[in-house]
């Protein structure tokens, strides 16, 4: 198999050569690490490759689910395998291993998968874009030099470029959907609690992250779905699930709903005037196939928000740096943290747990608040981003001086659409719907409800259809090289 055709599939599309016996496992790993080799070298998406999953895979070790070994990555920040490192992209971490499975990574097995290596994420997950010091900047794979976003940006990038088609990703205020709208593939947020935080964690982040992966179709995700929302002994809370396999809604989109599109900024910062008129024709697209579509502006300040995610995100993270130090020997400090993260430690822990308390309080009313629009709405369509990729540098952690809460402000601008679905929890999708005249993509959100992402998995197959993207390719992709 040349990496021309390898390239060609998606996951499930691997997977059925594999139970048809036109390719092995051990095929496809050999073909994922000739990807690596091809093209890595201008994206810097893979940090680690296992060669006991690529040149001595045992195939017995695989799961029988339906994406039986098809190459997979995991990100370098959570859903861990015990016994691989796991090094947040952060030199403080640099080494350490894992010291267990986490059910994300027991559901991801039994699917079938073959993880066989890491991919980049900027340090602790905390930019918007995949840069750090320990292994260097992932670009998208539409122009070298320019951000693939964060924090999943390794992940979205190799899904990108061919070396896997479907990757780990994670979202505590975007960082699975901002990475698929910089480089072109689909990123979903699932719903609150969908997806197992354990063993260790009730939920991420408080409640506003989860788990999930980037992908290139809509029959990947919604398959993965069905495989990762499997709820687990002892999760805090069981959300309600449809009666059916979530793939099955890819064929019987919801319909009678009523969506609600906007462009309109959410911050005092510019949306790009393509980027808004690619929202505005997927509107369009919408109301051609059926739909009841209207503009309507989110009630939401994210500057307030962003305001007091510096005193949410990061309660206790001090904590948590002085573990890994001591897991390591090494020492908390400019060595170790890049500049924006050491400040956000030095707030970390020095921070009055009023803020704390406040910013539970604004997440509360900010809650309450979408929560009135979507009675009035079932959809919202908006940006993913409110730019196209940017060069490599102005939202990445090397900044020294910068205000950790001036600095999530900054960061939040150009991505400012997507942190709501955090904060209320229900589901998000990015679809790579449109292009910018600078050859760079353009994701467009849908998000609706908790507990419906079924209606996201029939609306982004309508749309996958009606606004096809199968056949657009990146400069920086495998069967090019």
């Amino acid at each position: 198999m040349n990496l021309k055709e390898y390239a060609s599939y998606d996951g499930l599309g691997l997977a059925g050569l594999v139970a048809k016996g036109e390719v092995s496992p051990t095929e496809l790993a050999a073909a994922a690490a000739a990807a690596i080799d091809a093209v890595d070298g201008k994206v810097k998406s893979v940090v680690e490759v296992y060669e006991d999953r690529t040149t001595g895979l045992d195939e017995s070790t695989l799961g029988d689910g339906p994406f039986n070994g098809v190459p997979f990555l995991i990100k370098d920040v959570g859903a861990h395998e015990k016994g691989r490192k796991i090094e947040f992209g952060s030199r403080l971490c640099e080494g350490m291993v894992a010291e267990f499975d986490t059910n994300f990574f027991k559901l991801l097995k039994a699917s079938g998968v073959n993880v066989l290596g890491r991919s980049n994420a900027p340090e602790y997950s905390i930019a918007a874009s995949a840069e750090n010091l320990l292994y260097g900047n992932t670009s998208t794979p539409w122009r070298e030099g320019y951000s693939a976003g964060g924090s999943t940006g390794g992940g979205a990038a190799a899904v990108g470029v061919g070396i896997v088609p479907i990757a780990h990703g994670s979202d505590i205020g975007g960082s699975i959907r901002i990475p698929a709208a910089w480089c072109g593939g689909v990123g979903l947020k699932p719903s609150r609690g969908l997806i197992s935080a354990g063993p260790v964690l009730d939920e991420g982040g408080f409640g506003l992250a989860m788990s999930f992966v980037q992908s290139k179709t809509m029959r990947d995700t919604a398959a993965m779905l069905d495989c990762l929302s499997i709820p687990q002994p002892g999760d805090p809370f069981i959300i309600q699930r449809p009666d059916q396999p979530y793939s099955s809604f890819l064929s019987t989109p919801p319909r009678d709903l009523k969506i609600a599109w906007t462009a309109e900024p959410l911050m005092d910062a510019p949306v790009d005037p393509e980027v808004v008129e690619a929202t505005r024709s997927v509107a369009q697209q919408l109301e051609d196939l059926g739909y009841t579509v209207e503009e309507a502006a989110l009630p939401f300040d994210h500057e307030e928000a962003s305001r007091a995610m510096a005193h949410f995100w990061f309660f206790g993270f001090h904590k948590r740096l002085e573990g890994y130090a001591r897991k390591t020997g090494r020492t908390v400090g400019p060595d170790t943290l890049e500049p924006v993260v050491l400040a956000i430690y030095e707030l970390a822990r020095t921070m009055d747990p009023h803020k704390f308390l406040d910013a539970l309080d604004f997440l509360n009313k900010a809650r309450r608040e979408i929560g009135r629009y979507f009675e009035r709405y079932d959809v919202l369509l908006s940006p993913t981003c409110a730019v196209p990729p940017p060069p490599h540098g102005p939202y990445g952690l090397n900044h020294p001086g910068f205000d950790p809460v001036e600095y999530i402000i900054h960061g939040d601008k150009p991505v400012q659409y997507c942190f709501p679905f955090n904060v209320t929890g229900a589901p998000a999708i990015s679809l790579p719907l449109a292009m910018h005249s600078n050859g760079l993509p353009i994701g467009i959100q849908l998000g609706t409800r908790p507990s419906h992402d079924h209606w996201l998995m029939g609306l982004g197959a309508l749309l996958e259809e009606a606004m096809p993207w199968k056949d657009r390719m990146p400069p920086l992709h495998v069967s090019n090289f």
